[in-house]
């Protein structure tokens, strides 16, 4: 078998593609909440607490809560937790009245990829 220019070039491709692969999913996805998504508590919480299957880096990652009426509700700066780096709390600063909330939220994960989404809860 004689190495030429396109079979080098077709292995160089092959190699290339491997090892790149796994960079294009490496992405923060959201896993876990709390308050979980569509759930209704009966206590408001004080903090959200977001779960992603990687790490994160909180000086470019953001939550942004809003409530009945739309009206947005304050929160504190978002940190990562110091023993889990997949992990993003979120203070909350006000109490929460009964109604709909919107948690929206993006994130970029430690390799650099951003993620966006959101989700619903209830206070009772």
């Amino acid at each position: 078998m004689a190495f030429t220019l396109p079979r080098i070039l077709t292995a160089a491709a092959f190699f290339t593609a491997i090892a790149v692969s796994p960079a294009v999913f490496a992405h923060a996805h959201l896993k876990t909440q709390y308050p979980a998504a569509d759930a209704a508590v009966t206590a408001a919480p004080q903090a959200l607490t977001l779960d992603f299957s990687e790490g994160i880096e909180p000086n470019f990652s953001g939550v942004k809560i809003t409530g009945p009426q739309e009206a947005a509700v304050k929160t504190g700066a978002v940190k990562r937790n110091e023993k889990d780096n997949k992990q993003l709390i979120v203070p909350i600063e006000e109490s929460l009245k009964p109604g709909e909330y919107l948690v929206d939220w993006h994130v970029v994960s430690v390799d650099g990829h951003k993620t966006k989404g959101t989700y619903h809860f209830a206070v009772k």
